[in-house]
């Protein structure tokens, strides 16, 4: 046996996986309880090396986050060159590899894919890495840096980090000194260009008011801290950080966080709200953002992932106008089955921009964007990011204006489009892109609430004796199987005004999900349960 496969051979001992369980790469990565992961994570930093050789020495990403679940959970995903999610046929590679019994199995699934995919074994490969404030991420980083050594990869350890800097990382990484460069390669380089742009898109407007951000008690509070630093003396912008405790573990995206308040339909609990007041709230690793405020008289308003979406779109639009860019660039919104109809009708007849509907996770929308010049896309969950294409960056860069309206649009699209993550969606950016766009505006939150009024939705979880046999058509909006199910969806939806629902199998349990909407908040609820109950009837049934 040569010396490196020995080498890998004796640190895959140090990290067995555990036996009798079946690990799957979905849209998160790997995501499980933590003590389940270390030979997982050991196996996914193998990978990861032949990722970055397969692709000439590329850098690739490895980030350790399981992102809003409870604080004994833990993930590991990879990242792909430009900051985008891993290709899709490499998560099979990455489910095969994981899923090898032992470590002599192991071994011969990665010389196969090693001789398959024609990598050289001997060519030079880097991969770069980091981890959200968990307790088990530490152990996790060490099996990622043990498969690294052991395979003869160059290792960079970031340590904590946002899941959107780990990207951000791997892509300036990969584009330093080339004419595509996004960023200095430092965390410092980060926050410096983010100051910069949200400076420059400002173009000397006020943010209005107190912002109060709920950070989960994850790693967008120290963070966020930092970053407010490249701030000061420069911008007025008031910001009271709230749910910034990473020294108690126990506590992250307890009761707070924007996966808690999207699903929960409130504010966190604490500190309590003040009424009137511009709110906001990550998840645990940074990547999902979620606006709301409260109000004495009439409670909770929530500005979720389409909201911000819409906004967006808007603002952009407006610039490319006024820019007199509409013939040379093509804006479009990408939406999943979940986004709530008022807001496709709002962007497809008062913004008249087209509208693509693609299956939910990241990467799909992530896709359908790069089809535009100026992409936008928002998860409903508040994940989401606008995607430029070289070309218009261009244009907005050299383009000659011709009067001084034209002039202070063309600056404020360069600033705007460098303040944007677009590796992925990034909650701290994307928090300073909506107080940009409120500043230019002069909106308060109730004002923006006002473009279009939702439509109640519901959505049901329904566990079933076999969610494989529930399949979609139409971006997930339709099934095509259990036969007969959809006519009877059909059916129910015609009963109920302004409505429409779907059902899809879960990607992670033994359960579908039924989403509906309608007119009233009495007809949503009537409908979900109908088509519930259809689910259930078809359930575990061909």
């Amino acid at each position: 046996m040569i010396m490196a496969d020995q080498k890998i051979l004796a640190a895959s001992k140090q990290h067995p996986t555990k036996p009798g369980h079946v690990f799957k790469y979905g849209t998160a990565g790997f995501r499980m309880n933590s003590d389940l992961l270390d030979g997982v994570t050991f196996r996914v930093g193998l990978l990861a090396g032949l990722r970055s050789r397969k692709l000439n020495g590329q850098a690739i990403g490895v980030m350790i986050t399981a992102s809003h679940n409870p604080p004994a959970d833990n993930g590991v995903k990879i990242v792909d060159p430009m900051g985008e999610m891993l290709e899709q046929e490499w998560e099979s590679y990455a489910t095969k590899l994981v899923n090898c019994d032992d470590d002599e199995s192991l071994l011969e699934y990665y010389h196969k894919l090693a001789s398959t995919l024609k990598i050289d074994l001997s060519s030079s490969a880097k991969v770069v890495y980091g981890r959200d404030t968990r307790p088990s991420g530490h152990t996790l980083a060490i099996a990622v840096a043990d498969a690294l050594k052991a395979s003869d990869v160059e290792g960079v350890d970031y340590k904590i980090l946002t899941t959107p800097q780990l990207h951000y990382l791997t892509r300036c990484t990969n584009t330093e000194g080339t004419p595509l460069s996004y960023g200095k390669v430092s965390e410092v380089g980060y926050y410096e260009k983010m100051a910069a742009a949200f400076i420059g898109s400002l173009r000397g407007r006020k943010v209005n008011g107190q912002l109060v951000v709920d950070c989960a008690n994850g790693v967008g509070g120290p963070k966020l801290h930092e970053f407010l630093k490249y701030l000061k003396g420069k911008v007025n912008f008031d910001v009271k950080v709230v749910n910034d405790d990473v020294l108690r573990p126990e506590i992250l995206n307890l009761d707070s966080g924007a996966d808690f308040v999207k699903t929960k339909q409130r504010a966190p609990p604490s500190p309590k709200p003040e009424p009137g007041v511009r709110t906001c709230s990550y998840d645990g690793d940074a990547d999902r953002l979620i606006y709301y405020w409260t109000d004495p008289d009439t409670g909770f308003f929530m500005l979720d992932g389409d909201r911000i979406s819409s906004l967006a779109a808007s603002f952009i639009s407006d610039l490319v106008r006024a820019a007199d860019l509409e013939k040379d660039l093509r804006i479009g919104v990408v939406q999943t089955a979940y986004a709530n109809g008022a807001s496709t009708q709002y962007i497809t007849q008062h913004l008249r921009l087209p509208v693509v509907f693609t299956p939910t996770g990241v990467k799909h929308l992530h896709h359908a964007a790069n089809d535009f010049d100026v992409g936008v896309y928002f998860e409903a969950n508040g994940h989401g990011t606008v995607l430029f294409s070289a070309d218009a960056i261009q244009l907005f860069k050299n383009k000659a204006p011709q009067s001084p309206a034209q002039k202070e649009a063309l600056d404020t699209l360069a600033a705007f489009s460098d303040l944007i993550n677009q590796t992925v969606g990034d909650a701290l950016s994307d928090m300073l892109m909506v107080e940009v766009i409120l500043a230019h505006k002069v909106w308060s939150l109730r004002d923006w609430a006002q473009t279009y009024n939702d439509l109640p939705n519901r959505l049901v979880r329904v566990e079933v004796q076999d969610k494989d046999v529930f399949l979609t058509t139409d971006a997930e909006r339709k099934l095509s199987h259990p036969h007969g199910a959809q006519d009877e969806i059909d059916q129910c939806v015609k009963k109920y005004t302004n409505a429409r629902s779907f059902a899809r199998a879960s990607g992670t349990e033994n359960a579908c999900r039924v989403y509906a909407e309608a007119a009233t908040r009495v007809e949503a609820d009537e409908l979900a349960k109908q088509v519930a109950l259809i689910v259930s009837h078809y359930g575990g049934t061909n």
